[in-house]
C-alpha cells in the first residue's frame, strides 16, 4: 500500500511539473491594489507587459483586455525588458537593464518586495526552470548570465559565456531551461552563423553548442525532446533534438522572431517581426512540425514577443519600437488553433517582453 501511495504521489508531482511549466511564460504607487487578485489560470488572470521606453509595467486583465494598472519600476530611469512569473513563489520578476537588477513583485497585488536582485550589465532575456529553482538572466554587456534562486532571491552564481565565442563577438541573448539544462542563444558574430549553447544546470558548465541561423530565439515543451529556434535572418524555425542538438527539421517562416509555446505543448506560435504586420503570426503544430493554416496579419507592425494563456485560447503580442504603444490580442478555439485578431490594447512606450500571471 505504501509503495502504491508513493507511486501515485510521484506521478502527481511529475504531472504537476509538466502542467506548471507553461506558467513561466512569462500608475502610481507600488502599493496594494484591491482590483488585482489571484485569478483562475485557465479562465482569467493577467498579462504583464514591460514597457521598455516608459520604465513601467502594464497589467492587463485577460477577461476584459483592459489595462487595470500601470506601475513605474524603482530606480533611476528604469528600463524594463522581460517578465517571468514563478508559480512556486507566486512572484513576478522584471529585468531592469539600466539599473543592472531584477525587480520582484508579489503576483497578487503587485506590491514591491523589499529586495531587488543585482545582475550583470546588459540585462536582456531571462527564464525560470519548470521547478522554479533557478532564474537565468542574460547580461549582454558583461557576456554573462546571472543565476538567481527565485525563493531566496539570492544570486546562486554568475555563468561566463564561452571565451572563444565572446572573442568572436558573441553575446548572450535568449535563454530557456528544461529540468536539467539551460539553452542560451548567442548572437553578434561576424560570420554567417549565430550559436545556441547548452549548459548544465548542476555544474553551470557548457556541455554542447550548435551553429544556427542569425538572430535565434528559443522555445521548448517538456512533452517532447525538441528545441524550437526561430531565426529571423534565416527565415525559419529550426528544430533541434535537445539531447544531441542535432537538427530534426527546419520550418520556413519569414522573419521568425518572437516565440511562445502553448501550455499543452501541442502548438508553438512565432512572429514575423520584419514583415510590417503582413503574415505577422504563424502557428506550428509540434507533432508534425509544420505550419498550421495560413499566417495571420497583425494590424500593427513589428510584432515582437508573445504570451499564450494557459487554456491556449488567447494570444497577446507586443509591437515594439521607440514610439510604439500597443499589444494586440488574438483568439483560438479547441478545434482551430490558428489565431483570429480580436482587439488592440494601448499600453506605454515600446512594449517589449510580457508574461501571463494567474
Amino acid at each position: 500500500m505504501k509503495r502504491l501511495l508513493g507511486s501515485i504521489i510521484s506521478i502527481l508531482i511529475l504531472v504537476g511539473g509538466i502542467i506548471t511549466f507553461g506558467t513561466v511564460w512569462a500608475k502610481g504607487p507600488n502599493g496594494p491594489n484591491p482590483g488585482i487578485g489571484h485569478g483562475n489560470p485557465f479562465f482569467g488572470g493577467k498579462i504583464v507587459v514591460a514597457n521598455r521606453n516608459s520604465g513601467t509595467i502594464s497589467i492587463i486583465d485577460t477577461k476584459t483586455d483592459q489595462v487595470i494598472e500601470t506601475i513605474t519600476l524603482p530606480g533611476t530611469n528604469p528600463e524594463p525588458m522581460y517578465v517571468v512569473y514563478a508559480h512556486v513563489t507566486h512572484r513576478v520578476f522584471v529585468g531592469d537593464r539600466s539599473n543592472k537588477q531584477v525587480v520582484v513583485y508579489d503576483a497578487d497585488d503587485f506590491t514591491l518586495t523589499p529586495d531587488t536582485v543585482p545582475t550583470g550589465n546588459g540585462v536582456f532575456h531571462m527564464w525560470a526552470d519548470p521547478q522554479n529553482g533557478q532564474l537565468w538572466v542574460n547580461n549582454d554587456v558583461d557576456n554573462t548570465t546571472t543565476v538567481i534562486d527565485p525563493m531566496t532571491l539570492q544570486v546562486i552564481t554568475t555563468v561566463p559565456m564561452p571565451p572563444d565565442l565572446v572573442s568572436d563577438g558573441g553575446k548572450p541573448h535568449d535563454v530557456i531551461l528544461d529540468t536539467r539544462f539551460a539553452y542560451i542563444s548567442m548572437l553578434g558574430f561576424t560570420n554567417g552563423n549565430d550559436y545556441v549553447v547548452k549548459f548544465s544546470r548542476r555544474t553551470f558548465e557548457e556541455v554542447d553548442r550548435k551553429k544556427v541561423g542569425k538572430d535565434p530565439h528559443l522555445s521548448l515543451t517538456l512533452r517532447n525532446q525538441l528545441l524550437y529556434i526561430p531565426t529571423q535572418n534565416a527565415n525559419e524555425v529550426l528544430v533541434l533534438n535537445r539531447r544531441t542538438l542535432q537538427e530534426v527539421t527546419a520550418i520556413p517562416v519569414p522573419g521568425a522572431h518572437g516565440v511562445g509555446m502553448a501550455r499543452n505543448g501541442k502548438t508553438v506560435y512565432t512572429t514575423n517581426i520584419s514583415g510590417g504586420g503582413t503574415n505577422g503570426l504563424f502557428t506550428i503544430d509540434t507533432k508534425t512540425n509544420t505550419v498550421l493554416g495560413n499566417p495571420v496579419d497583425t494590424p500593427d507592425p513589428v510584432p515582437h514577443n508573445l504570451a499564450v494563456t494557459p487554456n491556449g485560447q488567447k494570444i497577446y503580442v507586443t509591437h515594439s519600437g521607440g514610439t510604439a504603444d500597443t499589444v494586440t490580442v488574438y483568439t483560438t478555439t479547441k478545434k482551430d488553433r490558428t489565431p483570429v485578431f480580436k482587439n488592440t490594447i494601448t499600453v506605454e512606450l515600446n512594449p517589449f517582453g510580457l508574461a501571463f500571471v494567474p
